[in-house]
């Protein structure tokens, strides 16, 4: 196989002129636990080149999770700003984030979270229903990205009816099906066997033609070997990994 990051974007490369999809400044988060600030992350700065796929990885506790939650919109930082496709999260009115999440974001999470009633193609189609979709064209679109990943003969099984893998390449499936500028994976084989997180790792590969970014939260450091880049939280901070 050829190293998954040798065609690494331009902008992964150093090139300032790259578009950017997304964009961290001087980002931070803190909680408050009862009369003590906890600071869990700060100062964190990155920018992600269309089709750049990325590590994150750090000690259980390092902030990972806060870092997926704040690229997604799903947190507010205390500090600094995310610029998703030029805009800023933090401003947006809650209406217009959740439009531009739709359109603009994929999640693949550990679990899957599909839905249990719906086959795999209902469950792909959910964010074009969501969107406005009319449901036949969401269906046939459906279909064809599950047909991408491997699953053509798999269209009217629901979730119960498929295998670990196949469950989360239904995930990664739905993520997919909107056409969106980045996708967050937050420990996408963190819950499968060691031969249905290979197929999901192939898959990743197989995605680096589009040009999403990918930003990958993983223990895992096969998955991190198939990144463009590593980037290792440490103290709050996000750092090239050493």
């Amino acid at each position: 196989m050829n190293d998954p990051r040798a065609a690494a974007p331009a902008h992964a490369q150093g090139d300032p002129a790259q578009e950017v999809v997304l964009r961290c400044e001087g980002l931070g988060r803190a909680y408050e636990d009862g009369d003590r600030r906890v600071r869990v992350l700060e100062g964190v700065e990155l920018a992600l080149a269309p089709g750049e796929k990325i590590a994150v990885v750090g000690a259980s506790g390092s902030g990972k999770s806060t870092l997926l939650n704040l690229l997604g919109g799903l947190d507010r930082p205390s500090a600094g700003r995310v610029l998703l496709c030029g805009a800023d999260l933090a401003t947006l009115p809650e209406r217009k984030l959740c439009e531009l999440r739709n359109r603009q974001l994929g999640f693949v999470y550990q679990f899957h979270h599909l839905l249990p009633e719906f086959d795999a193609r209902e469950n792909v189609a959910m964010p074009l229903l969501i969107r406005g979709t009319a449901r036949r064209e969401a269906l046939a679109r459906a279909a064809q990205v599950l047909e991408r990943v491997g699953l053509a003969q798999r269209l009217d099984h629901r979730p119960s009816q498929l295998s670990g893998g196949e469950r989360q390449r239904v995930a990664i499936a739905r993520a997919l099906v909107g056409e969106p500028a980045c996708v967050l994976m937050d420990e996408p084989t963190g819950n499968l066997d060691p031969a249905s997180a290979a197929q999901v790792l192939e898959l990743i590969d197989e995605l680096g033609a589009l040009r999403a970014a990918f930003v990958v939260v993983t223990h895992d450091p096969a998955i991190a070997a198939r990144m463009h880049r590593t980037l290792e939280l440490r103290e709050g901070r996000l750092e090239p990994r050493a």
